[in-house]
């Protein structure tokens, strides 16, 4: 296999400077272009689509700073490193400010030219990865969405349009309690249907749909409908839901249904991960024209370096994720929810102690 190589633009208006900085990279994996203008060196880099610019920062026309702007105008994704016979910590600074991911005093030495161009190097490396990372999780993301609609929406679909039909053939024949289950059951799939559809919206990243709905809800509902859904699975491992604060006046302007599938998500975790015969808190509370609905779990916790990543799709953090399955994408979609709901989602954890999320949402001002 071939060694990637990289294109590095040199910009400069002293040759010798140039012809240096060429002969150190010599011999290295390096495709070399320079230009003793800025401007020049601007167009060159719209041509060139270098890896790594090295730009000097005061030159005759525009200066380096302009030149790194505009580069980076129109790819963020070039490193930049300045150099500069006139080096200052303000000049390092707005440098920086500018997109440069570091800054040479001249003259400069061959090692350390080479050390800062390898580490430049690898950080445009590191910039594409995470590019391409985020491009192939939102083709996974489509690919989810597309096996949703197919394998759930349209066998349940199924379902829902025979069980209208039976409830119809047999409406003279069922008792009261048979009738009452058979009305529970086309409740409970129409709801699913619905909730497949704000999940298709959610994983699309087309959120602001469920804003159609919005409508005054009472935060007494969304937890009641939520501790109900995860009630079977928290009996079973004997964990006590313990709820309080959950004022009937506390309202919030939002959609029912979304509000408690984020609630669930984050419900389920908690029980989950709570070991078997202990206690999962949900605390409501008003403060400062928002409203906090925090859940706290005393399950294995979530480590300090994993945090950042709890709300990505697909995300499991390895350190509770031993014997427990999941798709990963019960708290992003919390969070878009919550999100568009003009809310926020937080999360504090403590290994081996436990976790608490917090849910705030504006309140409803009442007249």
């Amino acid at each position: 296999m071939s060694e990637q190589r990289y294109k590095i633009l040199l910009i400069d208006d002293e040759e010798v400077v140039l012809d240096s900085c060429t002969r150190i990279l010599r011999g290295g994996n390096y495709d070399v272009v320079t230009s003793m203008d800025g401007a020049q060196g601007v167009e060159l880099a719209r041509q060139f689509q270098p890896d790594l610019v090295i730009v000097d920062l005061k030159m005759p026309g525009i200066s380096g700073l302009e030149v790194l702007e505009q580069i980076h105008n129109f790819d963020s994704t070039i490193v930049s490193i300045m150099l500069t016979g006139f080096a200052t910590v303000g000049s390092a600074v707005d440098a920086m400010k500018k997109g440069a991911c570091d800054f040479l005093p001249k003259p400069i030495t061959p090692d350390e030219f080479r050390m800062v161009v390898t580490r430049a190097l690898e950080r445009r490396r590191l910039i594409l990865e995470t590019q391409t990372l985020r491009r192939e999780k939102e083709m996974l993301r489509e690919q989810f969405a597309a096996i949703v609609s197919h394998e759930l929406k349209s066998p349940l679909g199924a379902v829902q349009t025979n069980l209208f039909v039976l409830a119809e053939e047999l409406a003279d024949k069922l008792t009261d309690e048979q009738r009452q289950r058979m009305e529970r059951m086309k409740v409970r799939v129409t709801d699913l249907m619905k909730l497949i559809q704000t999940w298709l919206r959610l994983i699309s990243a087309d959120i602001g749909k469920i804003r159609d709905n919005f409508h005054p809800v009472a935060v007494t509902d969304v937890v009641a409908k939520a501790v109900e859904s995860v009630q079977n699975e928290a009996t079973r491992k004997a964990i006590d839901v313990d709820v309080e604060g959950a004022d009937a006046a506390c309202r919030v302007n939002g959609d029912e249904g979304t509000l408690v599938q984020a609630l669930v998500n984050v419900l389920s975790n908690a029980v989950k991960y709570t070991r078997g015969g202990s206690e999962v808190q949900l605390r409501v509370a008003e403060d400062a024209g928002q409203i906090a609905i925090a859940v706290t779990d005393t399950g294995v916790g979530i480590a300090a370096d994993e945090l950042p990543h709890v709300f990505e799709d697909f995300y499991r953090a390895p350190s509770s994720a031993k014997g427990q399955q999941g798709t990963g994408l019960g708290l992003p979609l919390s969070k878009r929810i919550v999100e568009a709901h003009d809310g926020t989602i937080s999360v504090t954890s403590e290994p081996g102690k436990g976790s608490t999320f917090t849910i705030r949402l504006p309140a409803l001002k009442t007249s």
